[in-house]
């Protein structure tokens, strides 16, 4: 497995232009595989998890065209990098075919749980599969509404992957989530196409709604009420060009850099600024991080705009007095509905952690139990390598800050993320505060959602 060296930083300075928002590359990818005619998706996610979503389309029958289109990292140092144009053939509603073989979601949870939610109206049986991690991940969620509405599922007992799904004529339902989940209401609203009448999804905490923007892009009809939303079935979804914005949840690694390394000032370009994911902005403002929205604008139906990061004493990187000086973010906790909204920016905040002066406290996060990795015992494991301070807990964890430690900072160490993207970007951020070059194990796993997340923060960073 591929090892990568981080060397201490001293600054994090120029502009990034971050990749394709992953969860809304997904959701455009399916539904413009059951739409009519050929859409066109600019600025597609180069994650992994969102080509193993192409692939399965492909073995149902979607012709799907790609192109790389050049562009660049604007900064100090640029690297070249490429951007994904699909040409996406859908074949309506009910044009998918029956595959000849098992759809691999790999590594894919979101992939799994949205096919799912599909392949439940077709007329045909298949079987949804992964990886050794994704095997371990919980189903059942989605498993329970897709049965209700008519589906037969068939899964490893507690309702593991692999999944047998026959498809079936489908009953509208209405549905009431008992935890919070965008990929489970996402799964409902889908397989809600193919029902009569209309498909009602109940969430206790709104969870992001590009799902519901979408399906409204291409052409159904969406309505929500408070905590209620509501489908009607049998739409006809048209082809539609659209553009995919920047992913917050990758460009937040790359900010965090900038927030930890005194003299800092970083562009975060194109980024998608969706109110359903963007409370990370606003817990990292209530730190005292001094990041600023410059500019907003909508496409395809979200919120985009570019953001600027200073490290919150605000100097410049010339200033050498400056860069002696304590970053003085203050820390916080992150509990409840909270967790939801930043779910996957958890693995990061916990990573600067020792960089804030209060530490950051998690809780009311089993959920992380379950991701890629037990992403609570893992991280806690690689940050006390590392020197930091962390209690378990088993719904979060506590990283102590400045205050406890006595400004103890990092140390570098060898770091092992166990194959998580996120908890391998996490731990590279946390190594450029450190003092010394710090090794982190299986590297290439940031694939998952970043491929050139090595690259693009060694084309900002200053040493």
């Amino acid at each position: 497995m591929a090892k990568k060296v981080i060397a201490p930083g001293s600054a994090v300075c120029g502009g990034i232009v971050v990749p394709g928002d992953k969860s809304i590359s997904h959701r455009l990818a399916i539904l413009a595989a059951l739409a009519e005619g050929a859409s066109e998706i600019r600025n597609y996610s180069p994650a992994a998890d969102c080509a193993s979503t192409l692939e399965c389309l492909k073995r149902l029958g979607v012709k799907i065209e790609t192109e790389g289109m050049g562009g660049k990292a604007r900064g100090q140092n640029s690297t070249d990098r490429g951007y994904l144009t699909l040409r996406i053939h859908g074949v309506s509603l009910r044009g998918w075919q029956k595959p000849r073989r098992t759809l691999d979601a790999h590594n894919s949870g979101t992939t799994m749980r949205l096919l799912a939610g599909a392949l439940a109206g077709q007329s045909f049986s298949s079987q949804l599969d992964g990886d050794a991690s994704l095997r371990q991940r919980p189903m059942q969620r989605v498993i329970e509404p897709l049965e209700r509405m008519g589906a037969q599922i068939r899964s490893r007992k507690g309702g593991f992957a692999p999944l047998e799904i026959t498809g079936a004529s489908l009953r509208p339902t209405e549905y009431t989530l008992p935890v919070a989940s965008a990929q489970v209401k996402s799964a409902v609203l889908l397989a809600g196409l193919f029902a009569p009448g209309t498909t009602a999804v109940i969430e206790p905490i709104r969870t992001r709604d590009h799902t519901e923007i979408a399906l409204g892009e291409f052409g159904a009809t969406v309505r929500r009420n408070g905590s209620r939303i509501e489908i009607a079935g049998g739409p006809r979804l048209l082809a539609r060009q659209v553009a995919v914005p920047g992913d917050l949840s990758s460009a937040v690694f790359i900010l965090a850099a900038a927030l930890i390394l005194p003299g800092s000032k970083l562009m975060l370009l194109g980024v998608g600024l969706n109110p359903t994911r963007s409370a990370v902005l606003d817990f990292l403002a209530q730190m005292g991080a001094a990041v600023r929205v410059a500019r907003v604008e909508q496409r395809s139906g979200e919120l985009v705009g570019d953001l600027e990061v200073k490290s919150p004493d605000g100097g410049g990187p010339g200033d050498e007095e400056h860069r002696r000086k304590p970053v003085p973010l203050r820390g916080g906790k992150i509990a409840g509905p909270d967790v939801v909204r930043m779910i996957d920016e958890l693995p990061m905040l916990a990573a600067l952690g020792p960089y804030t002066e209060e530490g950051i406290e998690i809780r009311d996060a089993a959920e992380l139990r379950v991701k890629e990795s037990d992403r609570i015992a893992v991280l806690a494991e690689n940050l006390r390598r590392m020197g930091a301070r962390v209690e378990e807990f088993p719904d979060g964890m506590r990283v102590a800050g400045r205050a406890e430690t006595g400004s103890r900072g990092l140390r570098g160490a060898e770091v092992d993320p166990r194959g998580d993207h996120r908890l391998a970007m996490a731990l590279a951020v946390a190594a450029l505060g450190a003092s010394s070059p710090t090794t982190i194990r299986s590297a290439e796993c940031v694939g998952v959602s970043y491929p050139a997340f090595f690259d693009d923060l060694e084309a900002v960073v200053q040493r």
